[in-house]
């Protein structure tokens, strides 16, 4: 099988130390070894590992029904979800759709919008607005159904969906991704006769954009799901192999040598702006994994070219605590070239007949020689092109690599007890019973 994603370390090389490459090699491959035979903290939460190769075949044919069903006469499909129930989905579909999508009004799928991740009343408003001239149908992602942000949203867009449409084709409208059996949304669309999805027990959301959380509603939006999937079975296998070859063993290898070298910080950069959440999805991914017990590399992302004009200084010459990774994408998909201008006003003839591509890949091969130069590690993710097939694959790549990555540093990748704090002083905050005395505590603080 050929090689679907490859890791390029050669530009770390020089910042580590005799010795430590062949450890952290050593070491990613007995944390490999731990993760694939279900040894390690959490694994019962594995149930990602062999997700691709595994699926139930039933569960993709009626996720594609939904996506033919809601083709005809639906306009807007908004996803209501939060982290994990979110973030997967949108990085697929920024990554896969036209840039401009939102503003042509070719093709025959509906557009799909997102609801739940934040608690912005302006945006909540204003979707609200769309919602009141388009013919929308819902998807919405909960494993308890409680969960603040999409839990508001949704009860908005539920009765939004009753004023309009009427109880009983509201229920049409509406899919929910949820526990087999527990939870308000659950108890709700047994009610509610609504079609729904289950969010296996042994999958974490940040780990789910392989079930229905992410196939859905990159289904809903017209792309190949069994490409996706495809993508990543194949990566399953190359992933799986005992290997210094495995690009997974490298990247978790690479990383962590870094970072026991003093490198705290790794950078995701993308060159394509159709990556950008991408990163977004990684870095909770990451962040939630390894972030823990006073450990973990803190993830952050740039968008190349752009943010050389912002963050670039700093990377250049900042405090030297950082290395990047860059996602490097070989292939665009499509082909433009810079015409000859007689004037040359701007100096830039030299430039005349070249691609875009080409200008872009010149900045980012002169950008990591200067990063490099300035103190700053870099690896390559390099990626073939941006399809179906390859997002489905880089995804299970980044899970991998998470889960080797995360046992390296001792931590559990697949708790996240941190999360939990903030939400109970909100609770608190915004009056739930049960919560009076913390309340109290709360208020009488001042920050």
């Amino acid at each position: 099988m050929k090689r679907i994603i490859e890791v390029d370390f050669n530009a770390a090389r020089e910042f580590l130390a005799e010795g430590k490459i062949e450890e952290a090699f050593s070491n990613s491959l007995k944390a490999l070894d731990i993760l694939e035979g279900r040894e390690g903290r959490g694994n019962d939460y594995l149930g990602w590992l062999n997700l691709p190769s595994t699926i139930d075949s039933t569960i993709v044919d009626r996720v594609e029904k939904i996506a033919q069903k809601w083709s005809k006469g639906i306009d807007i499909v908004v996803v209501i979800g939060i982290g994990g129930s979110y973030l997967g989905s949108k990085a697929a579909l920024e990554a896969l759709s036209h840039h401009f999508d939102l503003y042509m009004e070719n093709g025959s799928s509906p557009k799909i919008v997102f609801a739940g991740q934040n608690l912005s009343e302006d945006y909540l408003s204003e979707l609200m607005e769309l919602l009141s001239e388009k013919s929308a149908a819902a998807v919405v992602i909960s494993k308890s159904g409680t969960t603040t942000e999409p839990a508001v949203a949704f009860r908005i867009i539920k009765q939004h969906f009753e004023e309009k449409y009427g109880r009983e084709e509201s229920a049409g409208r509406i899919v929910a991704v949820t526990d087999a059996a527990h939870g308000a949304l659950r108890k709700l669309s047994d009610m509610e006769g609504y079609e729904t999805f289950i969010i296996p027990d042994d999958v974490g959301g940040r780990y789910s954009v392989l079930t229905p959380v992410g196939l859905l509603p990159v289904a809903i939006a017209g792309f190949d799901i069994r490409a996706m999937l495809r993508g990543a079975k194949d990566m399953e296998v190359v992933t799986s192999e005992h290997s210094e070859k495995n690009p997974a063993v490298v990247y978790a290898a690479i990383r962590n040598a870094l970072y026991n070298s003093g490198k705290k910080i790794e950078i995701i950069v993308n060159y394509n702006p159709k990556l950008q959440y991408v990163a977004e999805w990684w870095k909770q991914l990451y962040g939630e994994s390894e972030g823990k017990e006073n450990r973990g590399i803190f993830p952050a992302s740039v968008n190349f070219t752009s943010d050389l004009h912002s963050m670039g200084q700093y990377i250049q010459e900042g405090e030297r605590h950082i290395f990047e990774t860059v996602i490097s994408v070989e292939k665009p998909s499509r082909s433009l070239s810079i015409a000859n201008d007689p004037k040359n006003l701007d100096g830039l003839n030299f430039l005349s007949g070249k691609s875009i591509d080409e200008c872009n890949k010149m900045a980012e091969l002169g950008t990591r020689i200067a990063h490099v130069d300035g103190g700053v590690p870099n690896m390559r993710v390099v990626l073939p092109e941006i399809n179906e097939y390859n997002i489905g694959a880089m995804f299970y790549f980044f899970e991998k690599a998470c889960g080797i990555s995360a046992y390296m540093l001792g931590v559990n990748p697949f708790d996240q007890p941190g999360v939990e704090d903030y939400k109970k002083n909100m609770f608190a905050l915004l009056g739930k019973p049960g919560f009076e005395e913390k309340a109290k505590e709360l208020r009488a603080r001042s920050l």
